[in-house]
Formats: structure tokens, C-alpha cells, sequence
């Protein structure tokens, strides 16, 4: 499933939108893509567009740190929450974006979900939002977790 997102984030990040469910199911079984992945991604990404900010209570802005529930801690390595928690820190992201993020990844199912599955969540909870997405953001969250920097 993390293929169809890169796919339909590195297909449709310049046209600022991807096309309805219909059409984009056609779209990624063109592309190769098993229609059980394609019905997960679609699923994943109704949800994703149900997130709406004013859903979330504005007192979540206001907190000082976050605690994980049990399961949150199953779905997401520490790493994974060390890097939200920095993000967050940094004003990269939101505490309201923040939770979104974990929204998404929990709706996965999945334990110990891996950084780069996180900033790949990231990115599309970002983009969905209608941000306008720093390119150096956009590159981090693209490159791998455990790349190391070339000088």
C-alpha cells in the first residue's frame, strides 16, 4: 500500500490534488498496482480526507507534551515518536497535525510501524491539508530513514 501512496503523491503533488476514488482505482490498476492494495490505499486515503482540523479540540495547541496510549506505542517505534515529537518542537508540524499523523498511522493496523512509513504518513497528511510544502521538507520526508549524508 505505502507503493500506491509514493505513486499517487509523486503523480498528482503538482496538480495539488488527486482524482476521486473511481478514477484513481483505474488510474493505479493501469500502473500494475493488486486491486487488494488499491482498495487499501483507497480506504486509507478516504479517511485521510475526512481529517479536518476544527474536528480536533483547540486545546490540543495548547498542551505542553503528548503521552502515548498503549496501542500508539504497539503501531510506532520510539524513533518514530522521537521524530514527531521533534517535528512538532520545531513547529514543522502542528500538535492538531500531529495528531492527524497518528490517526492515520494507527488506521493502518500495523505494529512498529518504521520511520520511513511515518514520513511518508507525514507527507500525505501535509499535502492533504493543502499546505504549501517546503521543498526541504518534502525532501526530508522522502529521504530514507537510514540514509546517511554524503559530504
Amino acid at each position: 500500500m505505502f507503493d500506491i501512496l509514493m505513486f499517487v503523491f509523486e503523480s498528482y503533488f503538482h496538480a495539488g490534488r488527486y482524482p476521486n476514488s473511481d478514477k484513481l482505482s483505474r488510474k493505479l490498476s493501469a500502473a500494475g498496482f493488486e486491486d487488494e492494495d488499491i482498495h487499501l490505499a483507497l480506504t486509507w486515503l478516504s479517511g485521510l480526507e475526512q481529517l479536518n482540523k476544527a474536528n480536533y479540540p483547540s486545546a490540543i495547541n495548547d498542551s505542553s507534551g503528548r503521552f502515548y496510549a498503549d496501542l500508539e506505542i504497539k503501531r510506532m517505534s520510539f524513533e518514530v515518536r522521537r521524530f514527531l515529537t521533534f517535528w512538532e518542537q520545531n513547529k514543522i508540524i502542528t500538535p492538531v497535525e500531529r495528531e492527524m499523523i497518528l490517526d492515520r498511522a494507527v488506521a493502518l493496523n500495523r505494529e512498529n510501524l518504521p520511520l520511513d512509513k511515518i514520513k511518508l504518513i507525514t507527507l500525505m497528511v501535509l499535502w492533504n491539508q493543502r499546505q504549501d510544502l517546503d521543498p526541504l521538507i518534502v525532501e526530508d520526508l522522502l529521504t530514507p530513514a537510514d540514509s546517511s549524508c554524503l559530504h
